[in-house]
């Protein structure tokens, strides 16, 4: 695979090339120094995946990922030397199609460089994504607690952070039905994300805790440690296993439920790559349920909601401003 480093500082740029002169399976074609410089080689020579910082003098990282992903079909991984003080631009970059986040791996750190490989890892396998095999596992013991009601699934990936703010905001606070989503996320990274979406959005978001329900006017976020399910009672549990390219897997979310929620359901496929989602979408398809995906003209990556229209896996195929019109009228409309 052609990689290109994007970085302000020689070192991090002579430590990032050094690691990946360590991978038979990387070709590394260029270096830039700025945000400008590489939408400059882009052009002359796209790569496969860029190693983008966050903080450079001139561009930004988080406009130069914009500006990239809107002219080449390339994968960029976040590589920057610090995740907890650039938060802003990482979801800014994020919500423009960056794929995922890694702190700038010290030589000296055998964690670090651990850490930077698995994430290359990730985005490698998401170009050549093989579909997971669905079959949930509950842990733990809940009690039958809450009762059924409508109910929203929605999963995202690159691109997701600003799709879900944007889709959030504009549906109302009294809606009658609730919202479960699985964002692929950096596991050091969600309890931001989700504070970040909270103040985003008009409705409460909080991270889903072992026996939640799905509850009218609440947001509850699958966290990045472990996969998000339904369980037999409608109520919310985790499962550690299958271990895919991504925690949590859209795929089982929308599966449990399709296999247990017994109210009116309504799921969506919104911005990221590979094609986690869409098997679990068919499946609340098949069950009867409304299914929704992001148009191409909207998405930061085509990939998940590209394969759920070819797949026959979405049953509207919608732009983004267009989805909280269609679940405002899904969560208002009488069971027929």
């Amino acid at each position: 695979m052609k990689l290109a480093i994007v970085n302000d500082s020689q070192p991090a740029r002579e430590v990032l090339q050094r690691l990946l002169e360590q991978r038979p399976d990387c070709e590394l074609i260029w270096m830039a120094p700025s945000g400008s410089e590489a939408i400059d080689l882009c052009e002359r020579q796209p790569p496969d995946i860029i190693l983008m910082d966050m903080v450079m003098p001139g561009m930004d990282g988080a406009e130069a990922t914009r500006r990239i992903l809107a002219r080449h079909a390339c994968t960029i991984l976040i590589v920057t030397a610090s995740i907890v003080h650039n938060t802003s631009k990482i979801f800014e970059a994020m919500g423009a199609g960056a794929l995922d986040v890694a702190v700038t791996p010290s030589s000296n750190h055998p964690g670090e460089v651990a850490e930077f490989f698995r994430k290359l890892d990730q985005v490698q396998r998401l170009h050549s994504p093989s579909a997971p095999e669905i079959n949930p596992k509950t842990t733990g013991a809940i009690a039958n607690r809450q009762p059924a009601q409508k109910a929203i699934l929605i999963g995202a990936s690159a691109g997701g952070p600003a799709a879900l703010a944007s889709l959030l905001e504009k549906l109302p606070a009294d809606l009658p039905a609730g919202v479960a989503i699985a964002q692929h996320m950096d596991s050091r990274f969600d309890d931001a994300f989700i504070s970040w979406l909270d103040n985003q959005s008009p409705w409460p978001v909080r991270k889903a805790a072992l026996g939640d329900s799905i509850q009218n006017g609440q947001v509850l976020i699958a966290g990045a440690d472990r996969h998000l399910i339904f369980n037999s009672n409608q109520q919310l549990t985790f499962t550690d296993r299958p271990r895919f390219a991504y925690i949590p897997s859209i795929d089982l979310l929308f599966s449990s439920a399709a296999q247990y929620w017994r109210g009116a359901l309504a799921a969506v496929l919104l911005t990221g790559m590979g094609n986690d989602g869409a098997k679990g979408l068919k499946q609340i398809r098949e069950a009867g349920h409304l299914t929704l995906a992001q148009d191409k003209a909207t998405s930061a990556l085509y990939g998940m909601p590209k394969v759920a229209a070819e797949t026959g896996a979405a049953s509207e195929i919608l732009p983004l401003q267009e989805i909280p019109l269609r679940l405002i009228r899904f969560a208002n409309s009488t069971p027929s």
